[in-house]
């Protein structure tokens, strides 16, 4: 059966093991078809592994399995988990890697994997990716129902996540994810704009820079009072960006994810 399996890891792409997933699922269903969504998620960070996901997974077709592996706790009481939605399946530690997913998503059922019949014979207690998880997703795209892989549970575990903080006066969120370019994504959504921009100009303040207003686009850093190239804009994503015209905006203002980011209705000089 050709049904689409997608990984996202903190593995990366040295290292044999995102090839022994590979392996593990083609050796049980041979037609699988395997798309990367990320292997370069930074080491156990599992909010980055949720954002990441949480951007990709809506793009791929009704079916599609999920799996995704940044798992410090692998070898521990964490349980494995499927989590079937409407839409889709999701594979991989119930440690909270799948919230941002689940917000966006109507959830039918949570299945604790306890069914080791799916899992590979050997099961490591540090590779839960390889002997359980990619078997697990194998056997799912050949037919057999997530009821017979385990248990149901009433829920998976979610974090909490930061809010964003909305007043008349200020918007107050931070970075939360900085993606290859170096741009900074914050958790401030277009949505939460939309009332201070319907009552003038704005600006934003991250760190030591202050920046006037949003632009549509990237290039917009290129001139104007910009000279730093800095720019904040709403991305892809619907969240808002910090950007630097043809430099990285994370290095150019010394910013990191969990950087505050306060946005306040310009002044108007008398």
């Amino acid at each position: 059966m050709s049904t689409i399996i997608t990984l996202t890891t903190d593995f990366g792409n040295k290292d044999p093991w995102v090839g022994a997933v590979k392996g593990v699922i083609l050796s049980i269903n041979p037609e699988a078809i395997i798309v990367d969504i990320s292997h370069g998620i930074s080491q156990q960070q599992v909010v980055e592994g949720s954002f990441v996901l949480s951007h990709a997974y809506p793009y791929f077709p009704k079916g599609t399995i999920h799996v995704a592996v940044v798992d410090p706790g692998v070898g521990t009481e964490r349980r494995p988990v499927l989590i079937e939605t409407e839409r889709y399946f999701f594979i991989g530690p119930d440690n909270g890697l799948f919230t941002q997913v689940l917000t966006g998503e109507n959830v039918k059922q949570v299945i604790e994997l306890d069914n080791s019949d799916y899992f590979l014979p050997d099961v490591s207690m540090t590779f839960h990716g390889r002997d359980i998880f990619a078997p697990t997703a194998a056997h799912l795209s050949l037919g057999v129902a997530p009821s017979q892989m385990g248990t149901m549970m009433e829920e998976s575990i979610t974090l909490e996540l930061p809010c964003v903080e909305i007043s008349p006066d200020i918007i107050r969120g931070e970075v939360l994810y900085i993606d290859s370019f170096g741009n900074l994504i914050t958790n401030i959504k277009e949505t939460d704009l939309s009332e201070m921009l319907a009552c003038g100009d704005i600006d934003i303040d991250v760190r030591w820079r202050t920046i006037h207003g949003l632009v549509e686009s990237y290039t917009e850093g290129s001139h104007g009072e910009r000279t730093d190239g800095a720019v904040a804009l709403i991305g892809s994503s619907g969240f808002l960006e910090i950007a630097a015209f043809k430099d990285n905006a994370a290095v150019a203002l010394g910013v990191s994810v969990g950087e505050r980011v306060d946005i306040r209705l310009r002044l108007k000089l008398s």
